[in-house]
């Protein structure tokens, strides 16, 4: 009994903050983590393996428009033990394209050689967040399925386990989370963001950001501690892969023409110590 009546109190707590935009510290259950056993880990030691991760939706050397930026994979790198994604302006432009806001988004998908990708389990990385309006990074699971418009997520959902976007809005030092399905046209569907506080300073200092992911439901952490549980659009029941991020507001490549907007002479990164996935005991 009490704990549904902590439940009750918890989903209330959570629909408040909703209404009002305003951050939730975390206020769940820990991570039990013995009904786990991990399947994928990497610690950034040495060069990036690029047999692992490859640019997401970039391809060679080439770059492209992602929002208000350009993606190439090859701003992305290893240094001290962590990946390394900064976003930063380039006067002469990179991979084909002209000048303008450079960064990277990095995958596990499968069409690289070693590539990983998993159905249900626990998905974490630690990390310091990239610093700047407009600027945000993000650690999520993807496969084609989301693009299937057909009404329900089960067969693939954008999980957004956290995203970097709340730098200047009230009680900035959050992340939200978000679920996505049935493509990105018309028939896009979408959870709605949802707002919470790290209890630092993420631009500064590490935090873990993690997500449990069984048939289901949805269940998501930050620092081991849960945010909140869903079972929006169905539950994905196909394996998806990891993705890594940042990104500027915009389009084509043209960020969003504000008077706060980053300085070309700002570099921000975005710093991961690192991926690790594991899978229950009991699929295994």
């Amino acid at each position: 009994m009490l704990e549904r009546i902590t439940a009750f109190l918890i989903t209330c707590i959570l629909t408040v903050c909703s209404w009002l935009n305003i951050p939730c510290a975390p206020l769940g259950k820990e991570v039990d983590m013995s009904k786990f056993r991990i399947t994928f880990e990497e610690e950034f030691e040495g060069e990036l393996d690029r047999s692992v991760w490859s640019g997401h939706y970039q391809y060679g050397e080439k770059s492209e428009a992602r929002k208000g930026s350009y993606w190439n994979q090859y701003l992305a790198r290893t240094e001290n033990g962590n990946l390394v994604i900064p976003i930063v302006y380039l006067e002469e432009g990179m991979g084909g394209k002209d000048a303008g806001w450079y960064t990277a988004g990095i995958d596990t998908d499968t069409d690289a050689p070693d590539g990983f990708s998993q159905k249900f389990g626990y998905f974490e990385c630690r990390c310091i967040l990239p610093k700047g309006v407009d600027i945000w990074s993000a650690f999520w699971l993807m496969n084609d399925g989301v693009y299937n418009e057909d009404g329900n997520g089960r067969d693939g959902t954008e999980i957004d386990i956290f995203e970097s976007d709340r730098y200047e809005k009230i009680l900035n030092h959050s992340v939200t989370s978000n679920l996505h399905f049935d493509g990105y046209n018309e028939a896009h569907q979408k959870m709605g963001a949802k707002a919470f506080s790290t209890g630092n300073n993420p631009y500064e200092e590490y935090n873990t950001y993690g997500l449990e992911w069984n048939e289901n439901e949805y269940i998501f952490y930050i620092n081991g501690k849960e945010t909140f549980r869903t079972d929006y659009g169905g539950v994905s029941q196909n394996e998806e892969y990891v993705i890594l991020s940042v990104e500027m507001r915009g389009e084509n490549g043209i960020p969003s023409q504000r008077e706060n907007a980053p300085s070309q002479e700002l570099e921000s990164q975005f710093i991961v110590d690192y991926v690790k996935v594991y899978q229950y005991k009991d699929l295994m």
